[in-house]
């Protein structure tokens, strides 16, 4: 039987676009196709490993949740990063850095990092293994540890298809357990992505114990309907074994186009009528920090959660604005 899984598993290893070492990403469709355009299947999506079992650990709660706020800024700018940053300071325990759908071209995690350090915040910059091998790689991340960086978010990355530089070559010589082990040995703090509403859904949890396994002590867990199917997915992982830190994404939207944004890369995975109460509410921004802060206090409620991330839409040249907001929310939020 070993021989079988194994044999399905690097015949799935070798066709996957993105050379996924460890399972599907976070791409496949509800129906099991490919993010790259015209591929086909999933290749992974009939190959599956055994189940990880994971280590008991004794759990540590903290006093208080953890905010960790994505940090909206304008591509290639320092002084909108540093703008926003300053705007920021003091609402989060850190800010994350992550990459970007539409602006491919950015300045590199490292380099953001030290920007946030010279205002006296906490990066949690986003690395990714679409652009880089793995040489750049571990260079990256001990630039990112120089830097002062409080931690890294390891992912694997969108194929180069499904942004605005499609002529880029993909390199992908590592996925995002690998690159989780690789940040361990450098001392770093990693969190990974939980991605438990992506297909196959009944994998998701295996697949995210790799990255564990591997050296992930913080996950991050994506948007999957609301707060009952988080709470569910934390439960799962908790039963797993997993001591670390989770965080629960919580969607922020202030205005319609913003929230166009947050659709376009949550897709239907938002609490149900989430958006639909911004919309029709007289005052879209009141209506959009309240619903935020709302839903993150549902989901610290669970015993399971030990804070948020904040995960806002933001439309280019309201960088600053989106800003505000989010440090309106998270400071509601922090004691």
């Amino acid at each position: 039987m070993a021989n079988i899984v194994s044999a399905a598993w690097e015949v799935a290893r070798a066709a996957c676009p993105k050379h996924m070492a460890h399972g599907p990403c976070a791409g496949v469709s509800d129906s099991g196709m490919c993010e790259v355009p015209s591929f086909g299947p999933c290749p992974y999506t009939g190959a599956w490993p055994f189940p990880i079992a994971l280590e008991p650990a004794a759990r540590r709660e903290s006093a208080r949740p953890f905010v960790l706020t994505d940090l909206p800024a304008a591509p290639l700018d320092a002084a909108s990063l540093r703008a926003s940053a300053r705007i920021l300071s003091g609402s989060a325990d850190a800010f994350l850095l992550g990459d970007h759908g539409a602006e491919r071209v950015q300045f590199p995690p490292s380099y953001r990092a030290r920007l946030l350090a010279d205002e006296g915040v906490a990066a949690w910059p986003g690395v990714n293994c679409r652009d880089r091998n793995r040489v750049a790689l571990e260079g990256e991340l001990a630039a990112c540890a120089d830097a002062g960086a409080a931690g890294v978010h390891c992912v694997t990355g969108d194929h180069p298809a499904l942004g605005h530089r499609p002529d880029a070559m993909p390199v992908f010589d590592l996925d995002s357990t690998d690159l989780t082990a690789l940040a361990r040995r450098e001392g770093l703090r990693v969190s990974v992505a939980h991605a438990p509403a992506s297909p196959p859904a009944g994998l998701r949890l295996p697949r995210l114990l790799t990255k564990v396994a591997a050296g992930a002590d913080v996950v991050v867990v994506d948007h999957c309907g609301g707060a009952e199917p988080v709470q569910r997915a934390v439960d799962a992982l908790r039963g797993a074994g997993f001591a670390g830190t989770v965080l629960a994404c919580v969607p922020v939207a202030t205005d319609a186009v913003s929230a166009d944004v947050l659709a376009g890369f949550a897709a239907g995975r938002l609490p149900p009528g989430y958006l639909a109460g911004l919309f029709e509410a007289p005052d879209q921004r009141v209506a959009g920090i309240d619903a935020a802060i709302s839903l993150a206090r549902e989901l610290l409620a669970h015993p399971g959660v030990d804070g948020v991330n904040l995960s806002a839409g933001t439309r280019a040249g309201h960088e600053l604005a989106t800003a505000r907001d989010l440090a309106t929310i998270g400071r509601e939020l922090r004691p």
